[in-house]
């Protein structure tokens, strides 16, 4: 199964929410239409000719019955792929033939499907930004998302599948500047800050990108910075021997930024291409956690001026606009360099990550949506805004 597809599947609370409300949105108004029927001009342009009334003779003088001999040139201009123009040549003896392809075209064939369509007007995008709003996309993206799908579409009549994929465009357009993998660098060896909150992923983020990284030919190294949570370490030193990559641990309690520092000495000794470093879940609002992160990165930076050559932030998708905040006090403290999202497939809030690409612009290197080693994968802007508005396009 691919990403894209598991990203569909899961990323369920999202993109069900989405969809609903786009449809409900749509047929709230909306007027049936025959499935490929021509589509009107929009109210905001002027059409360069007038539409033709219908006129109805009161009493024509009867005329012999002579059925009419169809020219070539008639046959010719006929487009064979017209369902209703075939119906009419099907028939030998038809009285009125233009007249029956005529109104066969207004009414449609009572064979063909109906679509919902409405008109892309004030209100209709007023309810598509309360929507966006709701799926955790913030204000001011989801009035830049909306403003952008009005260019040019004002009065269109669009169904639910237009309205989907000509959200998924625009939200992919946000995206596609922040959809970049992490950078490995030459530098030996490259030393990766993995920060966040207590419970947004962090041990199991780190992990996956060391297995993933060993897949690749890299030699790995794991600090285990977490020293106050002995299931952090153990959850580690799991992924560690899957994985075939060392775990460098200290004792309970001990100083994180010291065993940071220990271990730069160690990879530099063993030549390891990456050094993962954890560190312990602290919340924004602790200022004494936040100041024992700053201590870490002063230390690794006497190690190494240039380190650390990454710094993650690792983000709990289900805290929704608090994910903005959380970035805020990071960035501050520790330099981010990149985001990884968590948790995408348990939430009705994936829309934060657009709010987020919206406002920083920071790199987004990586989505995961499960447990499994498979499910952390490089972001990608246009499978992402296609699974959050369940779009087919």
């Amino acid at each position: 199964m691919s990403f894209f597809k598991k990203l569909k599947d899961r990323l369920f609370r999202s993109s069900s929410k989405l969809e609903e409300g786009i449809d409900h949105i749509v047929k709230d108004g909306g007027l049936g239409e025959p499935e490929g029927a021509p589509e009107p001009t929009p109210e905001h342009e002027v059409a360069s000719e007038p539409t033709p009334k219908l006129e109805v003779a009161s009493e024509p003088t009867p005329e012999p019955e002579v059925a009419p001999e169809p020219t070539s040139n008639f046959q010719e201009g006929i487009n064979p792929s017209n369902k209703s123009t075939k119906v009419v040549l099907d028939h030998e003896k038809v009285s009125e033939p233009v007249k029956t392809n005529f109104f066969k075209r207004i009414i449609g064939s009572k064979n063909k499907s109906q679509i919902i369509k409405r008109a892309l007007d004030d209100e209709m995008l007023e309810a598509l930004e309360e929507l966006l709003i709701a799926s955790d996309m913030g204000v001011e993206t989801a009035v830049r998302v909306t403003a952008n799908l009005a260019e040019g579409n004002m009065g269109r009549r669009l169904s639910t599948k237009e309205v989907k994929g000509l959200l998924a465009n625009q939200i992919a357009e946000i995206m596609d500047s922040v959809a970049k993998p992490m950078p490995i660098f030459s530098k030996r060896p490259q030393v990766v800050l993995v920060v966040g909150v207590n419970g947004s992923g962090k041990t199991t983020t780190i992990g996956k990108l060391a297995s993933q990284f060993k897949m690749a030919n890299k030699k790995v190294i794991i600090a285990a910075g977490d020293t106050f949570r002995a299931a952090a370490v153990e959850q580690l030193q799991v992924w560690g021997d899957r994985a075939q990559v060392p775990v460098l641990t200290a004792p309970e309690g001990s100083d994180p930024a010291s065993l940071a520092f220990e271990a730069m000495t160690k990879a530099e000794e063993d030549g390891a291409d990456l050094l993962l470093i954890d560190t312990a879940g602290r919340l924004q609002n602790r200022s004494d956690l936040m100041e024992e992160l700053a201590k870490i990165v002063r230390v690794i930076k006497k190690k190494d001026p240039t380190a650390p050559h990454n710094t993650l932030l690792v983000l709990d998708a289900t805290t929704g606009q608090n994910a903005l905040n959380q970035v805020e006090v990071f960035r501050q403290i520790s330099e981010v360099s990149g985001l990884i999202m968590t948790k995408l497939d348990g939430t009705a809030k994936g829309g934060v990550l657009v709010a987020l690409a919206d406002k920083f612009g920071l790199p987004v290197h990586a989505i995961g949506i499960g447990e499994q080693i498979d499910d952390l994968a490089p972001f990608d802007s246009k499978d992402f805004a296609r699974a959050l508005t369940g779009s087919d396009n």
